[in-house]
């Protein structure tokens, strides 16, 4: 078989141009298309990973925020409890003391209350006294109460030992004054002179006296002078009676809160009357 060289050599130039034309006009194209491809991927993927990079950044701020707003959130949620729990017992500090002040408010007014009707009592009670005492003694001796008592007085002056005039006789002496009788009631002038008369016995020298009226003294009397002064009034026997009564009362008490407690005696009391300085 005989070979057409020329044919084959117009094949191979046919070839030849063919790769060429394939390589200049589709196969550069595809890689230049290729390679254009690969880069944009490339640039995507580096793009997506900047996202993801700052997206993964965001996160972990947003976590860091979400962890800090937490603790903040539980931080003021501890310190407003704490508070409402501090408000709280200062409320109910300041209710206890309210009620406190209230009770002890009452308590005061009822002692007052109790007090005042201690008093209406006692001046009332003493009131009666003196008037079925002023009665008594009108009906049974034949005098008035007051005079009783001025004649009692009399009598307590000319009782006093050496030691109590003495003391009467110096202070009239050194008195720059006249001395002062008072008494509850208006004195008649027979009794202001018999009184006279005893002041007189005490001291050597005339003494002036001054008689004034002071209901205050209850059916009594009271002779002040320079300083000393003897008193002698029915308030003290029923000072006597109450204290004597308080006394039974509180041994009552005792009594009752435990019998084992060992009694305070009070000393009994005397109507005696003494010098007293004021």
């Amino acid at each position: 078989m005989l070979i057409d060289w020329f044919t084959v050599g117009a094949q191979a130039l046919n070839f030849l141009i063919l790769v060429w034309l394939l390589k200049r006009f589709l196969y550069r194209p595809i890689i230049d298309a290729v390679d254009a491809r690969e880069k944009l991927i490339a640039k995507e993927r580096a793009d997506a990973d900047a996202i993801k990079t700052t997206a993964e950044a965001e996160r972990d701020a947003l976590q860091k925020k979400n962890a800090a707003f937490d603790r903040q959130r539980a931080d003021l949620l501890d310190q407003a409890t704490k508070e409402a729990a501090a408000e709280r017992q200062r409320l109910l500090d300041d209710a206890a003391k309210a009620a406190d002040a209230v009770a002890a408010k009452r308590q005061t007014l009822l002692r007052q209350e109790a007090t005042s009707l201690d008093q209406d009592v006692t001046d009332r009670a003493r009131a009666e006294v003196f008037a079925i005492a002023g009665k008594v003694l009108k009906d049974l001796a034949g005098a008035s109460l007051e005079e009783r008592v001025g004649d009692i007085f009399i009598r307590q002056l000319q009782g006093l030992g050496d030691a109590s005039r003495s003391a009467i006789a110096g202070a009239l002496k050194t008195a720059s004054g006249p001395a002062l009788v008072r008494s509850s009631f208006e004195m008649p002038e027979t009794q202001q002179e018999a009184i006279q008369d005893a002041i007189d016995k005490i001291v050597p020298a005339k003494v002036p006296l001054r008689f004034e009226t002071a209901p205050a003294l209850i059916g009594g009397i009271e002779f002040t002078m320079a300083g000393q002064k003897l008193a002698w009034n029915i308030a003290d026997y029923l000072s006597t009676l109450q204290t004597g009564v308080e006394d039974l009362i509180a041994a009552k008490d005792r009594q009752a809160s435990g019998p084992d407690q060992p009694s305070e005696s009070r000393t009994d009391q005397t109507t005696d009357h003494k010098i007293q300085s004021r």
